[in-house]
């Protein structure tokens, strides 16, 4: 009997896991070992469950999918990540992909293109929706040698600090939730502002919300 394709399901709506996790059950080489509701949750059980693959959503609490994503890969390289998304934003696509991601799929794919995508991922192949693949192929002709943006340089501390400040957290708190002191939490924020051009608490909320940090 050959082993089973393990998977953790990534996901704040309860309702969407629940429909993943049907679909899958349904395939007798699949086995869902655990679920996560946010991206820290997420990374804690991926290190833990080591799954063979996670379905990760982008837009959760505590920890966006991209970054969820990177953090998975340094602390387990060999686990696959597919994202699971209702995007096809060209530039959330890259930053998925920059973060270690194998594929990316659309949540209105059918359900034998799911299928299909985490078999291939667990493979060690890559995959992606046909529509997300169109729209990525567009944006490299279009930019074939795009530079850096300012996110790719921020670290992943300054990453969390620049979240929170969006969704309108004081520095005090933030420093609590950190386990950091005020003073730090204040050199952050100045070194992540600065990389990013950016001046106020104003224009960090809308660059935040630009780039799908955050909710609107």
């Amino acid at each position: 009997m050959s082993k089973k394709i393990t998977v953790l399901i990534c996901d704040d709506h309860a309702l969407f896991r629940e429909g993943v996790k049907t679909i899958l059950s349904s395939q007798p080489d699949f086995e869902v070992v655990g679920e996560a509701e946010d991206g820290k949750e997420g990374i804690d059980l991926a290190v833990r469950l080591q799954p063979d693959v996670v379905l990760m959503d982008i837009s959760m609490p505590v920890l966006k999918g991209f970054e969820a994503t990177r953090r998975i890969k340094k602390a387990r390289p060999e686990v696959k990540v597919l994202i699971l998304s209702v995007y096809d934003d060209e530039d959330l696509v890259a930053r998925c992909l920059d973060a270690g991601a194998s594929g990316y799929v659309l949540k209105d794919s059918p359900p034998p293109q799911l299928i299909y995508a985490i078999q291939a991922v667990s493979r060690g192949q890559q995959y992606m929706s046909p529509r997300v693949l169109t729209t990525v192929v567009r944006q490299f002709i279009a930019n074939p040698t795009e530079p850096k943006t300012g996110y790719d340089l921020l670290s992943d501390r300054e990453r969390e600090i620049l979240v929170l400040l969006a969704e309108g957290v004081a520095l005090k708190d933030i420093a609590r939730r950190l386990n950091l002191s005020v003073k730090t939490v204040e050199a952050h924020k100045y070194n992540l502002m600065r990389k990013l051009n950016l001046h106020d608490r104003s224009e960090l909320i809308r660059y935040a919300i630009r780039k799908r940090l955050v909710e609107a």
